[in-house]
């Protein structure tokens, strides 16, 4: 693969839709270039990284001074640099000086999408510096702004620095409402002393967004303030340290470190004790970010599953002359391309809301969160599942480090648990129907956009409506039930919820598209609601040249 751009005709379909036509003219070519980097140079680079370069802990310098510095290889370094001198979290908030604009979500996302095919690891730092941009730029005072955004903003012109949010603590994890880590004011300002159990990027973040409890203040998530650390000078100051970095099992590339804090100057960011409000909108970004990691190893598994299938020869045939083939790669490439237009809906919907217009109603933002919860818990499971079908795919060499399908593997797997896990996210989902009817929200809404369609595409809306009455009723059920029961199917809410949002997406793209957008929103239906069911005629099969090769010949030609 020569370039992961070219090799996604329905991604330039998604910025074409969603962009204005100069910045989509720009953004083609941008990423025509930044695909065939990532396909080339940065993926060399993680290979490197993940087996041989991945980050150290130089605890003691050469005279036994502590210094708790963060190695990290060389080419790690080109890849941080040449990645963030594109904009992919700078033009989000500065004018892009060929446009005379700003960027917006859904471009710094296509780049993450790309990304992420070659260095999901590496796209955590750039997920962190984002929530720690959207910090400074929406609830820091005019002083902290700018001091440290431009650098976390920086694409070149000045120093950078990459940004970490700091939540988990060893005694509270996901339960951040135990955490314990503490501020003391002092007449310069705040002094924070504690432990972080679980900080990616450190060592190599300019500044660090880390929740901490002020003295006196509430217990619980209620009492939990924000504030900005500024890595390097507390460093020297040895006010901070990495006790150790996390021997994880895959994203090598970010360094994930458990860092104590021994008095470290701190600035408080917007009002005390709003800190974990602040930090949410962060976390529903960063759960955006995550989304689009497992995008970028969902599409990398299909294209690296198409491609060994294509040429490889057992039992007299190519594997794609098979059915069962056939079968898995026609799914794939329907289930992916569905959920990547569903992502990018979300994000469009992201960005209409955060920059377009930050005052439309109360609905439009619970359905927002909704369909963050759901897409984020559906895609990264969808990526453990993907990188298991191509690794499948290439038999024994799937197993084999010499191949990346065992690394999308381990790299998948930190996705289901970053930003929440599917219990949190369920609970989340559970927490929004029963305090704010997001579940009336959400089929009036799917409502609208199945009256919408063409007539042509009856039998399918039919199908779909059908199948939306069966949840809801179901689900009137569920809420009827004590706490329990409601909580014992919270995961499966979410997972219904995403099912019929994906499936209205599919029909919209079918109605807006090509005849291949019909045959994959069909398939899509067909996989998600009627699995087990009996064909005499396979549906995959039957339209497994038109979506597969089809889609392989768009790209070749791009």
């Amino acid at each position: 693969m020569a370039n992961f751009y070219q090799e996604d005709p329905h991604l330039s379909s998604l910025l074409k839709k969603y962009l204005p036509v100069s910045f989509y003219q720009w953004a083609d070519r941008e990423l025509h270039a930044f695909g065939e980097y990532c396909a080339g140079e940065i993926d060399e680079r993680a290979v490197y990284t993940d087996r041989e370069g991945k980050p150290r802990l130089v605890k003691y310098d050469k005279m036994g001074e502590e210094v708790s510095r963060v190695w990290v290889n060389e080419g790690y370094k080109r890849t941080v640099e040449e990645t963030y001198n594109t904009g992919i979290v700078g033009h989000i908030h500065k004018e892009i000086p060929d446009l005379g604009r700003k960027g917006n979500y859904v471009y710094s996302f296509a780049q993450g999408y790309l990304l992420s095919h070659a260095e999901p690891g590496f796209y955590c730092p750039v997920t962190l510096t984002m929530a720690t941009a959207y910090l400074i730029d929406h609830y820091a005072d005019k002083g902290l702004r700018e001091r440290y955004l431009p650098h976390v903003l920086a694409t070149g012109e000045i120093e950078l620095y990459e940004g970490a949010t700091f939540l988990t603590e060893r005694q509270g994890g996901s339960d951040v409402g135990a955490n314990q880590v503490r501020a003391l004011e002092t007449a310069d300002g705040y002094r924070i002393y504690g432990e972080k159990y679980f900080a990616s990027n450190a060592g190599q973040c300019g500044v660090a967004m880390v929740l901490a409890r002020i003295e006196g203040a509430k217990e619980g998530t209620k009492g939990l303030s924000l504030f900005l650390v500024p890595w390097e000078e507390n460093r020297q100051d040895q006010k901070l340290h990495i006790r150790r970095l996390k021997d994880k099992l895959g994203v090598r590339a970010v360094p994930s470190a458990e860092v104590e804090f021994d008095g470290a100057k701190a600035y408080l960011v917007g009002e005390a004790e709003q800190g974990f409000a602040y930090m949410v909108e962060a976390l529903n970004l960063s759960r955006i970010c995550n989304a689009v990691a497992s995008l970028g190893i969902m599409k990398r598994a299909f294209l690296e599953a198409r491609d060994y299938a294509s040429n490889r020869t057992a039992f007299g045939s190519k594997l794609t002359d098979l059915p069962m083939i056939q079968d898995t790669l026609t799914t794939l490439a329907a289930k992916q391309q569905v959920e990547t237009s569903a992502v990018f809906a979300m994000i469009h919907h992201f960005d209409q809301l955060l920059c377009a217009n930050p005052n439309q109603p109360e609905e439009e933002q619970i359905l927002l969160r909704l369909y963050i919860a759901i897409l984020k818990k559906e895609t990264a499971e969808q990526a453990i599942h993907f990188a298991h079908e191509a690794l499948e795919m290439h038999g024994g060499n799937g197993y084999i480090e010499d191949f990346v399908t065992p690394r999308l593997l381990r790299d998948a797997q930190v996705l289901t648990v970053w930003e929440g896990t599917g219990n949190i996210l369920g609970l989340e989902v559970l927490r929004l129907v029963e305090k704010y009817q997001a579940d009336h929200l959400f089929f009036q809404e799917v409502s609208r956009r199945l009256a919408a369609l063409p007539k042509n595409l009856q039998g399918l809306r039919e199908q779909l409506e059908l199948e939306i009455k069966r949840m809801a009723d179901w689900l009137e059920e569920v809420k009827k039930a004590d706490r329990d029961i409601r909580t014992y199917y919270c995961k499966e809410i979410a997972e219904k919820f995403a099912a019929v949002f994906e499936s209205a997406v599919a029909l919209e793209d079918a109605a807006e598209g090509n005849g291949r957008n019909k045959d994959v929103a069909e398939v899509y239906l067909q996989s998600t609601w009627n699995s087990g069911t009996y064909q005499a005629e396979p549906m995959t099969i039957r339209y497994f040249k038109r979506i597969v090769e089809t889609n392989h010949s768009a790209a070749i030609s791009t």
